[in-house]
């Protein structure tokens, strides 16, 4: 028996996938994972194949980088967890504070001065609505119970998360544990419109109109409003135009409503800029970080917020106290992969360096983008998607196995394919993940 079979047959006995029908792999095999190499996922035989979604968005510089890796090492040798009730540690200290530095700041609310520590996007999410819940009942404004979302949504499967999630897998199952949001029309009902064309400013208009007409109704019972800024990941990578946010920001600050932004995919560099808000020009009252915040070695999430936020928890009382926690809150070993993957974006100035690569897989792309059943090719900053005419209910599925075969790993949502690779992919790599791409589509008549 191979090292893969046998490690393949043990794992379907024992580990219950994350986001699958387990029944599913009878005709569809788990792939088996050895090592990682920089963009590359190699099985216990040495096939290869390009990790073209960073493992669920969280690779930025690909597998085992060996400057993260040297940081956790290091820590190992130092303190590997203490509790963060009642102690504090330099890694989290630091942290803390590089990510409020680096933060949006404006002068009504100054910056996001302060750091709550979790371990996934989920629980960032739920934190930050609690947060908004319970600043508003310490300042007097017990009303302030719900939440607006956009539709289309999602910010996470845990059960608060789901409540502000508008994605009817994951939430149905449970609607009777969930509490329902406002939703809010999405400035646009479509997938975005033209290469580094997200949306058409006019998409704007008519949302913020349907928000204003939410807020005359339900304005005095809303804690807080939760976007996922310029893009809605899980709703197939629908882009938004920078307008819409300035009008969210605007329309908040005159209904006393908080802005929470979900940052958790669209943060670290992935939009163009370190967080989407920059490009809108808004500081958000809380802002929810993960996934790429470790460079993918590490489980961890910050929730960032404004001091207006954390003075509403700040008195002698301990019911005015905000006392979520998690065991493992700000570990010291995330917190060192946090800050070795913080140091790489000054070092390496990988904001300037995307926005030079990404314009040169631009050109690498051509061929798949001008195949007649592509359509609304999109892009912004490291993030590629488009629809495929004619995909069906399988469609996800039978390109992700075509891709497999031609050593490539794609995700498909729907009919929405998408790019969102590590940071590090060469242009060889580049051409590998548009050409491997290509031919899986034509192999399925998708041309």
């Amino acid at each position: 028996m191979s090292a893969n079979t046998d490690l393949l047959e043990r794992s379907l006995a024992h580990v219950w996938n994350p986001c699958t029908q387990m029944k599913l792999h009878e005709t569809l095999p788990l792939v088996p994972v050895a090592r990682g190499e920089g963009a590359w996922l190699v099985d216990f035989d040495g096939h290869r194949v390009l990790d073209a979604v960073s493992s669920w968005w969280v690779n930025l510089f690909g597998h085992c980088n060996p400057r993260i890796r040297e940081a956790i090492v290091d820590q190992l040798g130092v303190l590997e967890h203490a509790m963060l009730a009642g102690f504090t540690h330099a890694p989290a200290v630091e942290l803390a504070e590089r990510l409020s530095a680096l933060a949006p700041r404006d002068a009504v609310r100054g910056g996001l001065e302060h750091a709550c520590f979790a371990s996934d996007g989920a629980s960032a999410t739920e934190i930050a609505l609690k947060l908004a819940f319970h600043a508003a009942r310490n300042r007097g404004e017990p009303q302030r119970q719900r939440f607006i979302a956009l539709e289309r949504s999602y910010h996470g499967e845990t059960l608060g998360a789901l409540s502000v999630t508008d994605m009817a897998i994951y939430r149905d199952a449970y609607g009777p544990l969930l509490s329902s949001p406002l939703l809010a029309p999405a400035p646009s009902s479509t997938p975005g419109i033209g290469q580094d064309t997200p949306c058409c400013p006019e998409c704007v208009a008519p949302a913020l109109a349907a928000l204003d007409a939410l807020l005359e109704r339900h304005g005095h019972e809303v804690a807080a409003m939760i976007v996922e800024p310029l893009v809605q990941g899980a709703a197939g990578m629908r882009m938004y135009h920078p307008d819409y946010l300035r009008g969210v920001r605007e329309r908040c600050d005159r209904r006393g409503v908080l802005l929470i932004a979900d940052e958790i995919m669209t943060g670290m560099g992935r939009t163009g800029t370190m967080f989407a808000c920059e490009q809108a020009g808004i500081t958000p009252d809380l802002m929810c970080l993960s996934k790429g915040i470790t460079g993918g070695f590490m489980p961890l999430s910050v929730v960032l917020a404004t001091d207006g936020v954390y003075r509403a928890f700040y008195d002698d009382s301990g019911g005015r106290a905000f006392l979520h926690s998690h065991s493992y809150t700000g570990n010291p070993l995330a917190c060192r992969a946090a800050l070795a993957t913080l140091d790489i974006f000054a070092q390496d100035d990988v904001l300037a360096a995307n926005r030079a690569l990404a314009a040169r897989i631009d050109a690498i792309a051509a061929p798949l983008r001008d195949l007649p059943q592509v359509h609304g090719w999109r892009r912004l900053g490291m993030i590629w998607a488009f629809e495929v005419d004619g995909a069906d209910a399988g469609f996800p599925r039978a390109l992700f196995a075509e891709a497999l075969a031609r050593g490539l790993l794609l995700r498909p949502i729907g009919a929405t394919v998408y790019f969102m690779p590590p940071y590090t992919l060469t242009l060889d790599e580049a051409a590998h993940m548009m050409d491997s791409t290509r031919a899986a589509l034509l192999a399925l008549g998708k041309d």
